[in-house]
């Protein structure tokens, strides 16, 4: 019986892990267990996920929360290695780019003991992001890296990562929206929000460098402001923009077309996802299920990890400045929406590549 750990940590890695968790059930000689180490530790961002994405729970809870960067990676390093320590397992699977992913695989690592990297190769050549800094150092630790597009594959040869070692198996988020698409036609989000298909543009923001000054985070409420204008908008907001709403004292910017929301679940999510006119965000999978849907995406950010979904799909990248973002929206709302095409192996059996990999490498 041969032992793999899977982690998560923040809201993104359980869409990963849960076909995972499905794949490898198949194999009856393998144990898989999940270390959720607590990096998202607000309810609506965690647990709802592990009962909407039918996961069990998790077989190790670390329970890390909040704090610095220093702080987070600290805290994940001392449970993930108490875990490692008492479970010798045969496998670390890390997913994404998370403080969890580079903070396990370190320890992982120490050990000796095989890691393999689901989603790796992905670079937006930005070292200002926190994310750049995990994705590099998780891939130069990894044993098998598992790759959701080509860029991938070509960042990892030219990084001198072993031929051997790469694996091109298709996207695991992708894996997730196909497997729950029934059961995100049933939510009924739409009437809750009283808004119907086509009548609204989804946004979601929440990277460091959109939310966490004054200046930036204004600009982007007050270019809300002049889309609103135009069209319905709907805002679930990530608890860290939130708090720095509040902090900049911008809430009475935010008009009354705007509908501001909680973090929502993923079947009600994707959802708004699969019927809004376009979608708003600095999110990373967001760019992907946009493409797959074949929904308009403007990427707020100057580059992007993923750009398959520029190359071949639906995500226009338009930067940070709101004249540009604007005149994008517009150019989508007057007609000229981007039509793009599935990414290849973007077919919903992904996960079951991985673990036949993983199984036969075992």
């Amino acid at each position: 019986m041969k032992k793999i750990i899977s982690v998560v940590g923040a809201r993104p890695n359980f869409m990963k892990v849960a076909p995972l968790f499905r794949a490898f059930q198949q194999y009856t000689d393998i144990q898989h267990l999940i270390c959720h180490t607590g990096q998202h530790y607000d309810d609506r961002m965690s647990s709802i996920f592990f009962e909407e994405l039918e996961l069990p729970r998790p077989d190790f809870y670390l329970g890390v929360g909040s704090g610095s960067h220093a702080e987070q990676l600290a805290g994940i390093m001392l449970g993930f290695e108490k875990i490692v320590q008492s479970e010798r397992p045969d496998l670390v699977i890390v997913v994404g780019d998370v403080n969890s992913t580079v903070a396990c695989s370190l320890i992982a690592s120490r050990f000796l003991i095989p890691i393999a990297h689901v989603e790796a190769g992905l670079r937006s050549f930005d070292r200002t992001m926190p994310e750049e800094i995990n994705r590099l150092l998780t891939d130069a630790l990894a044993d098998y890296l598992f790759v959701s597009e080509p860029s991938g594959v070509r960042n990892l040869e030219k990084e001198g990562i072993p031929q051997e070692k790469i694996f091109f198996v298709g996207n695991v988020m992708i894996d997730s929206l196909l497997y729950y698409l029934p059961k995100i036609a049933q939510s009924k989000i739409l009437q809750t929000l009283h808004c119907q298909p086509g009548e609204y543009i989804l946004v979601t923001l929440h990277r460091p460098s959109n939310v966490d000054h004054r200046e930036e985070l204004q600009e982007l409420i007050g270019l809300l402001r002049e889309i609103a204008s135009l069209k319905k908008i709907i805002f679930p907001v990530h608890p860290r923009t939130r708090k720095k709403i509040h902090e900049f004292s911008l809430e009475d910017m935010i008009p009354t077309n705007v509908i501001i929301t909680e973090p929502l679940g993923y079947l009600d999510f994707m959802q708004l996802v699969q019927h809004a006119a376009l979608v708003i965000t600095d999110s990373g999978g967001i760019q992907e299920e946009t493409t797959f849907l074949q929904i308009p995406c403007i990427t707020v950010r100057n580059n992007t990890e993923r750009p398959v979904t520029v190359e071949t799909g639906t995500n226009r990248l338009a930067g940070t400045n709101p004249t540009r973002i604007k005149q994008t929206v517009m150019e989508i709302l007057n007609g000229n929406r981007p039509h793009g095409r599935i990414p290849e192996y973007w077919d919903g059996h992904a996960a079951e590549r991985i673990a036949k990999i993983i199984y036969e490498k075992l």
